[in-house]
């Protein structure tokens, strides 16, 4: 029962924090594709996102000018914008107090 607890709960967190999973990723420097993310958040937390959900922060993130949409052959790469490089230190800086405020709620 607590290992299914663990799951949903981490399951939510990452939908909720998708777009600074996306952003982290991006922040490599490797443009990336709506599926490369689909394959990097299963493969490192065992969890399918819909490609509705993954498409929808692109979207949300490219309209915000945050990451700038290119198309490479078939596919559609994204990749951060100086807006987006600016956001992401600026989410950096802040983790240590988000850290401190999960803390807080235990």
């Amino acid at each position: 029962m607590e290992h299914d607890i663990l799951r949903r709960m981490q399951e939510r967190i990452i939908k909720n924090f998708i777009d600074i999973l996306i952003l982290a990723e991006l922040r490599k420097g490797r443009p990336m594709s709506g599926y490369d993310f689909i394959a990097f958040i299963h493969k490192k937390f065992h969890i399918l996102i819909s490609s509705g959900t993954v498409y929808s922060v692109l979207y949300s993130l490219e309209r915000d000018e945050i990451i700038k949409g290119m198309h490479d052959s078939k596919k559609r790469l994204y990749k951060l914008t100086d807006k987006g490089e600016e956001t992401t230190k600026d989410l950096l800086k802040a983790y240590e107090k988000i850290q401190n405020f999960m803390i807080t709620l235990v």
